[in-house]
């Protein structure tokens, strides 16, 4: 397939312009990043969006493999000596992996089946017979002709049992017959699931699975999932169910049964038994697959939306932070951070001793803490609690507590980047240090850990690992460039994610920045050994250097636009900088002056965006949750509790909510609004605030019931 076919072929499946797309796959091939080229490309791709443009390089990648697959099947066919042109023909059209295999089936080298051994024994004539359905004839006359007991055939019946073993083999094998049968098992089929054998009785998770029917065309992606699990861990059976005699009549017909023919019964026969023993296990087993790999995708989706909004959630910004990391046995861990995050003192304290309270009054004076960051783990709300009334005592009014989702923190305290930065300190300590960052900037800490750690996933570790780990790439790289990095204060972990940066490069420019000093302009960049030109031109647009010696460093405006915009100072009469200060400038440029070829509309509004408000963050602002100071522990639940509460993980089935008792309440997906809702995700994102009714209390399987409806 020529580039221009492949682009055309993208193009319809996706329903984007044919130019776009070919505009895209071009930029690839030049080595040319998805920010880059939804950020700064839009003349060329037609102002495509970074989710069509990354549609457009999946699909690119699949259709690739494709032709990559129909040109071994080609070869291997032709290498047997048994291609024809019909059957070049079909393979040609074949526009999907499912169409090239079925017609690849029956030149595939096989292991020994009764087929096989039927064939061995001269019975490929008798079932020609079978398949061909001549209107005259006698079956067990004709079979008569094959008995022959040197060749294990003793008599008529084991001739005809013979024949139709082949018989069902190629009715397995027909493209035809195989498309009929999945097509009947996808629309029609229900997905069937008992109990295992000796685990009727035994109280599991999946007991709502123990007797359990649905339509495959409805069934959802998590039920798959939880099914499947449930199978692995050996609670369940399931299978996949179709009206056999139906679709035996159908696949009948599809192979040429005529009716009244001698050899009809013969068929009808031979047609059951492929669809019982090979052809209906098969399509089974491949729509099981895809049904897995349908699920996955869901699930990876659901936990990419997630993390998204985590990684989003508003900063606290640049401003010094306590973090404590709480613990009962053996003391909270508190470490004091400054404005960019720099580690300055760490203590242990335990809440119920009386050094307690001055040893943490000590350190908010000393280090005057904008905010408290207490990690929501065993004993956070406590601790929170602790060190409310412990402020309130002193008099202190003007620091923030601020409860943080600590899911992760232990992961990154053990790991490699934990102890690059902090090499001589303990694991706690890091862990603390974790929990004030993710307050002052949760995009910059997160990066630093495995997005799977996070836990805001739907069955995340049941799915397809490869796919998971390069969807949450890709969420991470969306969400740094989206935002930004500051190029004097990024860690290695955050600036690898941005585009054309990468994490040998993103290391040698904090070791340049740590051998050098602060870097005072973004063209500095160019001394960093290893980062040429290609990588300048993709990473310069999403790094700042605030306080530089050019204003527009600060900005998302790239370099390359940099003289525009002088130009467009000057011809208001001004400079540049104050230009980038001044929003009420940036209004009186006419944009129509300055549209060129590779200049559209497009660009000069984002251009003009940033110089109304330069390196503005996307992020909402900063808002602390707000829990009952009543509500602790999980006892402390009582029905029709109104409560508010942060939504921690949402999922296909609802939304699951922590009200400040370290175990979080789900509000199922028709307790999610007033009105009927068919994505959670359409009503809520993780770190929202939720106002919620308890609506059941499961205090054996310590489980929450959550409403977010009006009474």
């Amino acid at each position: 397939m020529t580039t221009l076919a492949l682009a055309d072929r993208v193009a319809q499946l996706l329903s984007l312009p044919p130019q776009g797309v070919a505009s895209v796959m071009s930029l690839f091939d030049e080595g040319a990043t998805v920010p880059f080229i939804a950020r700064y490309r839009k003349e060329r791709t037609g102002n495509l969006d970074e989710v069509q443009i990354r549609a457009i390089e999946e699909n690119r990648a699949r259709l690739l493999a494709l032709e990559q697959r129909r040109a071994a099947i080609v070869a291997s066919i032709e290498e047997q000596g048994k291609m024809n042109p019909a059957l070049l023909a079909a393979l040609t059209s074949a526009g999907t992996r499912a169409e090239l295999e079925d017609l690849y089936l029956p030149y595939k080298r096989k292991r020994r089946t009764r087929a096989t051994v039927a064939r061995e024994r001269g019975l490929l004539p008798l079932a020609e017979r079978m398949l061909a359905q001549p209107e005259s004839g006698d079956p067990r006359r004709e079979a008569a002709r094959f008995v022959d007991p040197k060749k294990e055939v003793p008599d008529v019946t084991a001739a005809l049992a013979g024949a139709r073993d082949i018989v069902a083999e190629l009715v397995s094998e027909h493209p035809g017959a195989r498309r009929v049968t999945r097509e009947a098992f996808a629309r029609d089929g229900v997905f069937a699931c008992k109990a295992a054998r000796g685990k009727k009785k035994v109280k599991s998770k999946f007991e709502q699975y123990y007797d359990f029917k649905q339509p495959i065309a409805r069934i959802p992606s998590h039920r798959v999932l939880a099914i499947f699990r449930g199978e692995t861990e050996g609670f369940l059976k399931a299978r996949i169910d179709v009206d056999a005699e139906r679709l035996a009549r159908r696949l009948g017909t599809t192979v040429g049964r005529a009716q009244g023919t001698p050899f009809a019964r013969e068929l009808d026969q031979a047609v059951l038994d492929s669809l019982t023993r090979l052809l209906g296990p098969s399509v089974e087993n491949g729509l099981r697959g895809e049904l897995e790999q349908r699920a996955h995708r869901e699930a990876v989706d659901v936990f990419a939306t997630n993390l998204q909004s985590l990684l989003l959630a508003a900063p606290l910004g640049e401003a010094p932070v306590l973090g404590i990391d709480p613990g009962i046995r053996t003391g909270c861990k508190c470490a004091a951070v400054d404005a960019t995050g720099r580690f300055l003192e760490n203590q242990t304290i335990f809440p119920d001793r009386r050094d307690a309270a001055p040893a943490l009054i000590g350190m908010v004076k000393k280090h005057r803490p904008r905010a408290v960051a207490v990690g929501n783990g065993t004993a956070g709300r406590e601790t929170e609690s602790f060190v409310r009334s412990t402020l309130k005592d002193a008099g202190i009014d003007d620091v923030l507590v601020v409860a943080v989702n600590e899911a992760g923190a232990s992961v990154y305290s053990a790991s490699d980047v934990a102890r690059e930065e902090h090499p001589d300190l303990d694991l706690t300590v890091r862990g603390a240090i974790s929990i004030a960052r993710r307050l002052q900037d949760p995009l910059a800490e997160l990066v630093k850990i495995d997005p799977q750690a996070i836990g805001v996933g739907q069955y995340q570790h049941d799915v397809d690992q490869k796919m998971l780990s390069a969807k949450l790439a890709q969420v991470t790289e969306s969400c740094v460039n989206g935002v930004g990095a500051e190029l004097n204060t990024a860690s290695a972990a955050l600036l690898a994610h941005v585009a054309g940066v990468g994490p040998s490069l993103a290391k040698k420019i904090v070791a340049h920045r740590t051998k050098h000093g602060r870097f005072s302009s973004r063209s500095a960049l160019g001394k960093v050994k290893g980062l040429g030109p290609r990588a300048f031109e993709q990473c310069a647009g999403f790094l700042r250097v605030h306080g530089g010696d050019h204003p527009l460093d600060a900005s998302a405006v790239h370099p390359e636009r940099y003289a525009l915009v002088e130009r467009m100072a000057k011809d208001l009469g001004t400079s540049v900088s104050a230009l980038a200060r001044d929003a009420s400038l940036a209004k009186r440029i006419d944009l129509s002056r300055y549209l060129a070829e590779d200049v559209g509309q497009a660009t000069l509004n984002d251009i003009l965006r940033e110089l109304e408000k330069p390196g503005r963050d996307p992020r909402e602002c900063f808002e602390p949750p707000k829990f009952r100071d009543d509500v602790r522990e999980f006892d402390d639940l009582r029905d029709g509790m109104q409560l508010e509460g942060v939504v921690t993980n949402v999922t296909h089935f609802g939304a699951f909510v922590d009200v400040g008792v370290h175990q979080d309440g789900l509000v199922h997906i028709s307790e999610l609004a007033d009105r009927y809702v068919t994505d959670p995700h359409a009503v809520v994102k993780v770190g929202d605030r939720l106002s919620v009714r308890v609506l059941s209390i499961d205090r054996d399987r310590r489980r929450i019931g959550l409403s977010a409806k009006r009474e």
